[in-house]
């Protein structure tokens, strides 16, 4: 029986909830959807955010032949069948939805380059992985790339309640809300709850049921769904707190579960700037060779090289100061935008500049701030750290 998350996929964009940013008014994939542009692009997101059903929405509105394939167990074969399909008998374009592209190894991907490059297939992937490291530069030069976020609360109580019409069930407010929040963003788990629940506990449904439906045997969520996300949150919160143990626990868990180590290791190279930053700053470049090993070893001997690095990464003095000057920083920069650079750190090539006074005044090592001036005026500081008193713990 097909399961009612596919049921319910919009097929036109004016059902489409979430992604504003994309399909609202005056956006690119809104833009290119009416105006029935061709090319190539990247969806990129968390699961259950609407990467299929744009894809499939584009198609459709270009009157293309949509061929679908999952790169997990997709290949070379797979491509070429679609590129030489003899069943098509005009002229409209073929546009390739690669789900999971990030499975797609090296080889892959340049057997599809050229297809892209000539225009016999029009690429849309889909990933919950960066592009930037796991699309080779040749092809993702070639596409570009939309990122979907997690939908919001309110979006997906507006999905929760479609679904609740379709199966003609009443769940309350205060049901909506808890579901809403539990599925983190992610629609398509949102409403497979819903449908568990009502196979179980019928047309009224609380808190209660939805809890008890999660915990029951008939539900297994996706291993990249909602459990990964509850992982990787769980495995570097464990580094965070310095406990190796839970967080060799975790590791172990995801790479038992498939994940790519590549992925884990990643996550350990942020953490050594984000968590640990300048209580150890070599904690960042352990992270990297190990980011390296992996990449050079390979499962399953790179294994022992992530364990390395998270008892090292566990077990190092934290300090998030240099995180949160940044989200300082990034926040006035989008309160204030381009403020005007201070004409002494101006360059000044020119005499005309050099009249105006650009350059002038200016010491290499002045006491006075280089900031703009709005924000010297009200002394801003972001970085609050002081290297002889390193953090022990979590600020």
């Amino acid at each position: 029986m097909e399961p009612l998350a596919s049921k319910l996929r919009p097929t036109k964009l004016a059902d489409f909830v979430g992604q504003e940013h994309l399909v609202g008014k005056g956006k690119p994939l809104a833009l290119a959807i009416a105006d029935k542009r061709l090319f190539s692009f990247i969806l990129w997101g968390p699961p259950g955010t609407g990467k299929t059903t744009l894809a499939r929405i584009y198609a459709n509105a270009l009157n293309a032949h949509l061929y679908e394939l999952s790169a997990v167990s997709a290949g070379k074969e797979d491509i070429r069948a679609i590129v030489e399909d003899r069943s098509i008998l005009d002229q409209r374009p073929k546009v390739l939805f690669l789900d999971e592209i990030h499975r797609f190894n090296k080889a892959q991907q340049d057997f599809l380059l050229p297809y892209v490059e000539s225009g016999v297939l029009s690429l849309v992937g889909a990933t919950t992985e960066n592009p930037s490291f796991e699309v080779i530069p040749a092809l993702l030069s070639r596409c570009r790339v939309f990122v979907l976020n997690e939908l919001s609360e309110e979006e997906m109580e507006k999905i929760i309640i479609r679904a609740a019409r379709n199966l003609k069930i009443k769940i309350n407010k205060k049901a909506r809300a808890w579901l809403a929040a539990m599925a983190n963003g992610d629609a398509r788990q949102a409403i497979t709850v819903l449908e568990n629940a009502h196979q179980l506990y019928g047309a009224t449904l609380t808190v209660a049921a939805l809890q008890e439906t999660i915990q029951s045997k008939f539900l297994r969520f996706d291993k990249k769904g909602e459990e990964h996300y509850n992982v990787i949150s769980a495995f570097i919160k464990s580094m965070r707190a310095g406990d190796a143990d839970a967080a060799l626990y975790y590791m172990a868990r995801m790479l038992d579960a498939g994940e790519d180590p590549k992925f884990i290791a990643r996550r350990m190279v942020v953490f050594a700037s984000e968590d640990i930053g300048l209580a150890q700053p070599t904690a960042l470049v352990v992270a990297n060779d190990v980011f390296r090993a992996v990449e050079t070893i390979g499962l399953p001997e790179c294994a022992i090289n992530l364990a390395h690095g998270v008892c090292y990464l566990a077990g190092a003095p934290k300090s998030r100061h240099s995180y949160d000057a940044l989200q300082a920083a990034q926040a006035d920069v989008k309160q204030h935008g381009n403020l005007p650079v201070p004409l002494r750190l101006r360059n000044a090539p020119t005499k005309l500049m050099k009249d105006l006074g650009y350059h002038e005044g200016y010491e290499k090592y002045g006491k006075e701030s280089y900031l703009p001036e709005r924000l010297a005026k009200i002394d801003r500081k972001y970085l609050k750290y002081n290297k002889d008193k390193k953090e022990k713990g979590n600020k």
